[in-house]
């Protein structure tokens, strides 16, 4: 071979390392990133949602685009996730109700632990136990001690089977050894309504719906079910510390990737949504849907996964939970 020849082979090699190392040096993302929120569009978590793909927006140079796929308690828009690359360039958007399918349904079409990689815990919104004000109880205790006098006539609303405010009234039963009537709606209001005119006596519904009637003195709020009280309702106590020790029910939210998704990517994610939710406008832009600031890393997020998929699995087990799946 002719040293021309050899020069000219040594350039295009080192011009084809030259760009290998260019291209693996790029930061990410280099392309616009696709966010399933898999829930219908102007929901609680869709609004998180897009608060947090606007402001990765702007911290990381690219557009991260919302992409709302609702349907299915959520599982359509989780199967089309775990189905993706797992390049960093779609990402999906949970809720609680992503460790509750699994033992509410027949069939899951993904694995909860295996197909997805936890990025972070981006909200959590509380719910509040409620009582309409014809109640002859004023507490979380006397709520119990009446219940237990009267076991079965005592109805709490929901949203649904399997909903949220269902599921915060099985584990009150649970924890308490109470027996109280499901009463299913088919919204929040209603069943807030149902509170309110005394169709029914007790409820779980989420902080935002009914907050303004409690402050209006329309029925009165037991406990709220988080473990630390709200900032934004500071004098209702914690159900811990109204009488029932460790009661936790809330809506979380998070963001999760599919499983392989690069470290470095997750990492990266995981301090950009942390420095973001630290912000002064993310706190204001959280009260203003009355959810709480949340966050934890990708290994605190994947222990609380695993505890809250086994902890509703107890709790839709008790309390016999099944849902129509036709």
């Amino acid at each position: 071979m002719t040293k021309i020849r050899i020069a000219a082979l040594s350039m295009f090699i080192a011009a084809v390392m030259l760009g290998t190392s260019a291209h693996a040096a790029d930061p990410y993302p280099v392309k616009p990133v696709r966010l399933i929120v898999p829930y219908v569009a102007g929901g609680n978590a869709d609004i998180q949602a897009r608060y947090i793909a606007e402001r990765l927006s702007e911290a990381l140079g690219k557009q991260f685009i919302v992409d709302n796929r609702g349907g299915a308690n959520g599982m359509i828009g989780l199967e089309l996730a775990a189905r993706a690359a797992a390049d960093g360039y779609t990402l999906v958007f949970v809720a609680n109700t992503y460790t509750v399918s699994p033992s509410l349904f027949a069939r899951v079409p993904y694995d909860t632990v295996r197909d997805f990689q936890p990025i972070s815990l981006v909200g959590d919104t509380p719910e509040l136990f409620i009582g309409t004000n014809a109640l002859a109880a004023n507490t979380v205790k006397e709520v119990i001690a009446l219940a237990k006098s009267r076991p079965g006539q005592l109805n709490y609303g929901s949203t649904g089977n399997g909903s949220p405010s269902h599921l915060a009234g099985a584990l009150f039963e649970l924890m308490t050894g109470t027996k109280l009537v499901h009463v299913p709606y088919k919204g929040m209001a209603a069943s807030n309504l149902g509170v309110m005119t005394g169709q029914i006596q007790l409820g779980f519904p989420s902080f935002t719906s009914v907050f303004p009637n409690v402050k209006a003195g329309k029925l009165k709020a037991f406990a709220i079910t988080t473990k630390k009280r709200s900032a934004l309702a500071p004098e209702i106590p914690t159900m811990d510390e109204a009488g029932v020790p460790g009661y936790e029910a809330s809506i979380w939210n998070g963001i999760l990737a599919p499983t392989g998704t690069p470290k470095a990517v997750v990492n990266r994610l995981h301090e950009t949504i942390v420095q973001i939710l630290k912000s002064p406008q993310a706190a204001e832009r959280y009260a203003n849907v009355g959810a709480e600031i949340r966050y934890n890393s990708p290994e605190e997020f994947a222990v609380l996964i695993r505890a809250e998929l086994a902890k509703w699995a107890k709790v839709i087990k008790a309390a016999g939970i099944r849902v129509d799946e036709r």
